[in-house]
């Protein structure tokens, strides 16, 4: 691991060089979360970056206690990788941004919808309204094209053709998640919860109907951009990156919470860039249980979001955002978050995976480029 995994504590520690971006406030952070009842070991990966609360790209494991607060308000949040059909020489950017449409508002093929939410073992409700659409905040959906192949056998053996254009979708269980988290907090406040209890069990129950939740609606908002766009396609991966499961690390057993930090024992996995820059299918080398089985989920955030239109708006315009330093397109009509969303405002893609390259916790498969990202049409995301 040499000096790619640094030990703030006898139980925190942080992947990073020396030049990773990392604010004293997850730092922070990071360390206060270190000293709830019952943490064994937390681990903040170089995405790392303050939360509300508690840090952001961290894992925290604990004994005997589950704390909805570390996993928060997007339950299930992830990272899902499809396969078009679609021939990257063939494609036309304004004739793909014209098909891509709009999927901001509910999806109108119910039978779709419900046969989707079926598959899935979800309950009907209210909450299947908002299944297919992305979000707000930092969840997009990009088309991407292979740049770099660095292992030809493993990008075949998942499935992947270089030759044509893949759809990554990263987003969450919407408004389900933060229902759940709000009547916790209203009950219990910011504590944890015994497990095996009743309001723990009661907890993981709704828990992990907001997984399933988050997986059909990444499969969804999928399965309408490749409608729109008269492709098909095939899910290679999807792995969440926010929740809590029962785990063994070290020899001991307890409970490992993720907050946007990506499993390193479910194979190969996508690390993306911001809206302007690379993103990485990678493939983890080892487990690590120092550095609690996670890898980075992203490049992480520098900038507070209220900071960034007041930095950035004298520099450029929405409109000339909508088109990044590599050729692609930002398909974002929200004049706020399209400037909370600037690539300036994220650490860059490649510092944080030759963080977790140096400490041998991954292995690198393929660079993708982006070709358009789809965030929202409309004033206004939820």
């Amino acid at each position: 691991m040499g000096n790619f995994v640094k030990v703030l504590s006898d139980r925190a520690c942080v992947v990073a060089t020396d030049s990773t971006w990392m604010e004293d406030a997850a730092i922070a952070q990071l360390l206060t979360t270190a000293q709830l009842e019952g943490m064994q070991r937390v681990a903040g990966m170089p995405d790392l970056h303050p939360g509300r609360g508690n840090p952001v790209g961290a894992a925290f494991f604990s004994k005997d206690i589950i704390y909805p607060t570390l996993v928060g308000n997007d339950i299930g949040c992830g990272m899902a990788l499809w396969q078009t059909d679609l021939l990257a020489s063939a494609v036309r950017l304004d004739k793909l941004d014209k098909r891509v449409g709009n999927i901001d508002g509910p999806l109108e093929d119910l039978e779709l919808r419900d046969q989707a939410a079926q598959a899935q073992g979800l309950a009907p409700g209210e909450h299947l309204a908002s299944l297919g659409t992305i979000g707000g905040g930092n969840h997009f959906a990009e088309f991407q094209q292979v740049d770099t192949v660095y292992v030809e056998q493993a990008v075949s053996d998942l499935g992947l053709s270089p030759r044509h254009l893949l759809l990554l979708v990263h987003s969450g269980s919407r408004g389900l998640g933060e229902r759940i988290l709000r009547r916790h907090v209203e009950a219990f406040g910011h504590r944890g919860l015994k497990a095996g209890e009743d309001a723990a069990v009661a907890y993981l129950r709704e828990h992990d109907a907001a997984l399933l939740f988050a997986r059909c609606n990444r499969g969804l908002v999928a399965q309408r951009l490749l409608n729109n766009v008269r492709a098909q396609g095939e899910c290679v991966l999807d792995v969440h990156h926010n929740f809590v499961a029962a785990a063994s690390v070290g020899g001991q057993q307890g409970w490992l919470h993720r907050k946007g930090a990506t499993p390193s024992d479910q194979g190969p996995v996508m690390i993306p860039g911001s809206r302007g820059d690379y993103s990485y299918l990678v493939r983890p080398r080892r487990l690590c249980h120092d550095t609690l089985l996670s890898l980075a989920h992203g490049a992480g955030r520098k900038w507070i979001r209220s900071a960034c239109k007041d930095r950035l708006f004298k520099l450029t315009t929405p409109s000339q955002m909508g088109r990044t330093a590599l050729g692609s397109r930002v398909i974002c009509n929200d004049r706020q978050l399209i400037y909370e969303e600037a690539p300036q405002a994220y650490k860059g893609i490649d510092s944080v995976v030759q963080a977790l390259v140096g400490a041998g916790l991954i292995e690198l498969l393929a660079r993708l480029k982006p070709v358009l990202t789809y965030k929202t049409r409309g004033e206004c995301c939820e």
